[in-house]
């Protein structure tokens, strides 16, 4: 009579050299890939530089990005209430992008270029609240 075989222990076995890990064996975090579309990373952008300029009367600002890996290159265009402190408001523009970026779309953001594309006096305002542009 042949001895009967013996039974291996339940539980994990590690697979085979060079064989792929089953999706069971992979971290749930580990899989697949995410992409956020450049369009995407705009919108975070322009809302970022809205909450920067929180109470300036000019159009809302918009943004395009361009994104390569896991690297934005970023570029605002604003409209800013004159006289003011020009640079300060476009360096918290600067770093409320930067911050927003990072944080919502986990990408780090090199540049960030503001375009200042329109002035609107504060001391010329119309009757019905709008700013005359300042030429």
């Amino acid at each position: 009579m042949s001895p009967l075989p013996q039974a291996t222990p339940p539980g994990p076995t590690a697979p085979p050299t060079g064989a792929r890990p089953t999706p069971a064996e992979v971290a749930p975090a580990d899989r697949g890939a995410i992409r956020i579309a450049d369009r995407v990373v705009a919108k975070i952008a322009a809302q970022a530089a809205r909450e920067a300029l929180a109470g300036s009367s000019g159009a809302p600002p918009h943004a395009t990005v361009t994104v390569h890996h896991d690297i934005a290159r970023v570029r605002v265009g604003v409209e800013l209430d004159y006289p003011g402190d020009l640079a300060a408001q476009c360096a918290a523009v600067r770093s409320r992008v930067v911050r927003r970026v990072e944080e919502y779309a986990n990408m780090s953001v090199p540049e960030v270029d503001v375009h200042i594309e329109q002035l609107h006096s504060v001391h010329t305002r119309t009757g019905a609240g709008r700013d005359r542009r300042l030429r």
